[in-house]
């Protein structure tokens, strides 16, 4: 790789500065862990599978086509 390249500085930019992070490591570690919670767990016990539930396999896109025409009226 070309040490002078954009991708290489780009990339030891970011190398460097959290090689060098204390505190910061910290905070991605929460900013992780917080992501994990929002995206992995109260999606599945608060943001059920609505299709799932009222589509049969395979019927999905009719169900939301019937669902369009029907408020569009």
């Amino acid at each position: 790789m070309k040490k002078s390249g954009f991708f290489y500085r780009a990339f030891n930019l970011y190398y460097e500065g959290f090689r060098n992070m204390r505190l910061g490591k910290t905070l991605w570690a929460i900013i992780a862990i917080k992501l994990f919670i929002m995206f992995a767990i109260l999606k599945v016990f608060f943001f059920p599978n609505f299709l799932k539930q009222h589509a049969g396999s395979g019927e999905e896109a009719d169900y939301v086509t019937k669902e369009f025409v029907e408020r569009a009226e």
